[in-house]
């Protein structure tokens, strides 16, 4: 088939060439400003993600040493209890003496030894350079705060007060 091309066809497709091509120079401009936002924002997103890491990866760190610190603290007072343990289990408690701290003659708290109850009662408005005194026969009742030593009996498997208050005559009794 043989086909006849005139001038006005080929400055027609010319002209339809031009236009494709500055259409594909327009669509490729718009394409490149396209891409560099893109480009530009994955720049920023990045970093925000690289700050980020570095603040979690400094807080990881942080709590990491915290966590550290932690189970070491957790590991002495495991090693203290269990030093403490063994020192109790192998002791007898046969003559072992305990301190009562009484309220108005209620108990209030036990201690190992009376220099501990003393102590611990300046944490409760008595002033720490107080002089205790022996509160002979009277009640208990009558004192703000009271010290009672107790005992270790073996016979009984238990406690018993240091001073036993002394018996009350029986009124009417030879």
């Amino acid at each position: 088939m043989i086909r006849i091309v005139t001038r006005a066809h080929i400055a027609r497709l010319e002209n339809e060439a031009r236009a494709a091509v500055e259409q594909a120079r327009q669509t490729s401009g718009v394409a490149n400003e396209a891409f560099g936002r893109h480009v530009r924002e994955l720049y920023a997103v990045t970093e925000r993600a690289e700050a980020t890491a570095a603040e979690v990866s400094a807080l990881l760190a942080r709590a990491m040493e915290e966590l550290s610190a932690a189970q070491q603290e957790l590991l002495l007072r495991d090693i203290e209890i269990r030093r403490l343990r063994a020192e109790r289990e192998g002791e007898s408690l046969e003559g072992r003496t305990l301190t009562v701290l009484l309220h108005y003659g209620e108990p209030h708290t036990i201690y190992a030894t009376r220099e501990e109850a003393h102590a611990d009662t300046a944490t409760h408005s008595m002033p720490a350079n107080h002089v205790w005194k022996p509160c002979g026969e009277r009640p208990a009742a009558e004192f703000k705060w009271r010290g009672e030593a107790f005992i270790y009996n073996p016979a009984s498997n238990g406690f018993r007060r240091a001073q036993v208050p002394l018996p009350k005559p029986v009124e009417g009794a030879a």
